[in-house]
């Protein structure tokens, strides 16, 4: 069985590791901040990415759901994907299973996004640590996934409000529990923000170029 029926699994993780709290934390700030933009502002282009800031976030609600199944069989694919179709709506659109319903407009948009990260937050609470399912950056356990959804929502909310004019600013425990976990060979900041963004190829930091490729690792740790 890899359910538990409590957050018992959180319990047994080490105070560094990245928890659903966490990941339910930095979805929660994303939703509240992006609520403050005007209605009229979506179809911007979101920060230095190619797409605009409605797709933006259907990416994000989709990259939460998708680590959510990824996680859901008894016996999670290692090898490849749980085999769900991703589409682009238009040519250099994202590809996503997650799209939102345009009718239901920005209200109904971050609402796809809470109900996405929600799915991948119960995940990680009642999967048992010892779990293994399958990304391209690396073989992953719950703790994994939490911080992978945790740093998608914390960087492509750095890009929508960039896009929408809105200041962000998440907790900086939260972003060093991130970089510990997904990215080993960035050291230790004094502004672990900076440093995910950096991390990111989101920033530049003094005394280093700034990235132009990155990838996380997600390799289960010990």
């Amino acid at each position: 069985m890899s359910r538990s029926t409590s957050r018992t699994t959180e319990a047994t993780l080490p105070s560094s590791a990245v928890t659903a709290d966490d990941l339910d934390c930095a979805v929660q700030l994303a939703v509240s901040v992006l609520r403050q933009a005007p209605p009229t502002a979506w179809d911007t282009r979101a920060g230095s990415l190619e797409w605009d800031c409605w797709e933006t976030v259907e990416h994000l609600s989709d990259d939460l759901f998708a680590y959510a199944v990824q996680l859901g069989p008894r016996r999670p694919p290692l090898e490849g994907n749980v085999p769900f179709v991703w589409e682009s709506r238009r040519v250099g659109g994202p590809a996503n299973a997650v799209h939102a319903d345009r009718a239901a407009g920005p209200a109904g948009l971050l609402q796809v996004l809470e109900a996405s990260g929600a799915l991948l937050v119960a995940m990680v609470r009642t999967t048992a640590p010892k779990v293994r399912a399958h990304h391209v950056f690396g073989v992953s356990d719950p703790e994994g996934f939490a911080a992978m959804g945790a740093v998608e929502t914390l960087v492509h909310t750095h890009d929508l409000t960039e896009g929408l004019g809105l200041a962000w600013n998440p907790p900086a425990d939260v972003c060093a529990r991130v970089l510990a976990r997904l990215f080993p060979d960035v050291p230790a900041a004094d502004d672990p923000w900076r440093a995910l963004l950096w991390a990111t190829g989101r920033a530049e930091l003094p005394g280093q170029p700034r990235r132009t490729t990155w990838r996380w690792d997600a390799r289960v740790r010990g």
